[in-house]
């Protein structure tokens, strides 16, 4: 097997307990190819609780770039993707050999925040790559901590989770972006998550458009980590609320905004786009609704 270069891109703010143990456990991870090194390209967005601070001391070969509190997530891992591309984040146990090379990754691992990798998960996810091929996505599901499973690949129009495998892979038709290998070869085909899509959505459209583009992805087999922390703020679906705040919370840009939401539909869904970008709002409203006359 050819050395492995990995390039992980990250995006934190105010998560610095979560953060560090990602990190803690990317650089736990065993029964990797020999030779295999990273380039870790961290962007915090803003954090006050001295995420970038704990970074640079606990693990001080990883890249970590501050931006501004109002740059969202899509728009972060783009800018960690550049870092990748740029130099920097070598050296250390997470960062390879000292001043490495890092502009000839082979391959690129989203890794969120949030995600525990289990010990072996990076191997699992090389393994699965190397027997797909180069123009594989490989995509690591994530369980939560009653064992169900959160975040992996989808299928379908309606984006049905895929539950992984205990021996095999299991086709998916686009995916989470939680833990997600980028072979070199789909990055140069595929290239960054749409700037278009600023803080959701441009998961799902890079698996979509990678697809489109003759590309395969498959779901490792196992979970590859554990989601830690409390569920998400309840949003758009939180009990109580009227109509106008709901349906304010669910065209934010941490759900669903309108313009972002109509370019996903009209590129990946007609014939039903017109359908499927209104029917999200319409449920939010009848759910508001009748949440109200409930109550």
């Amino acid at each position: 097997m050819h050395p492995v270069h990995l390039a992980v891109l990250m995006t934190s703010h105010d998560r610095r307990a979560r953060t560090l143990s990602a990190l803690r456990a990317l650089e736990e991870q065993r029964g990797l190819p020999a030779g295999t090194t990273f380039g870790v390209h961290l962007v915090d967005t803003g954090s006050t609780d001295g995420t970038p601070e704990a970074v640079r001391l606990r693990h001080p070969a990883v890249e970590v770039m501050p931006v501004g509190a109002g740059v969202p997530h899509n728009q972060a891992l783009r800018i960690a993707s550049r870092n990748s591309r740029s130099g920097g984040g070598g050296g250390g146990p997470l960062g390879g050999a000292p001043g490495g090379p890092t502009h000839s990754w082979t391959h690129q691992l989203w890794l969120d925040d949030r995600v525990e990798l289990f010990p072996d998960a990076l191997a699992n996810l090389l393994r699965t790559a190397a027997a797909a091929g180069t123009g594989t996505v490989v995509v690591g599901a994530v369980r939560n901590a009653y064992g169900d499973t959160v975040y992996s690949g989808r299928r379908g129009r309606s984006l049905v989770l895929v539950e992984p495998g205990e021996h095999r892979p299991e086709p998916c038709d686009t995916y989470d972006g939680r833990v997600v290998l980028v072979p070199r070869a789909v990055y140069d085909l595929v290239g960054d998550p749409d700037k278009v899509f600023r803080h959701r959505m441009g998961d799902y459209d890079h698996g979509c458009r990678a697809r489109r583009a003759g590309v395969t992805a498959f779901v490792a087999p196992g979970h590859a980590g554990e989601c830690v922390g409390g569920p998400d703020a309840p949003g758009s679906r939180e009990p109580g609320i009227g109509v106008r705040e709901a349906l304010r919370r669910v065209t934010s840009v941490q759900e669903l905004p309108l313009h972002p939401w109509w370019v996903y539909c009209l590129r990946h869904t007609w014939p039903w786009a017109p359908y499927l970008m209104l029917s999200p709002y319409a449920r939010t409203a009848a759910r508001a609704t009748l949440g109200r006359l409930r109550g």
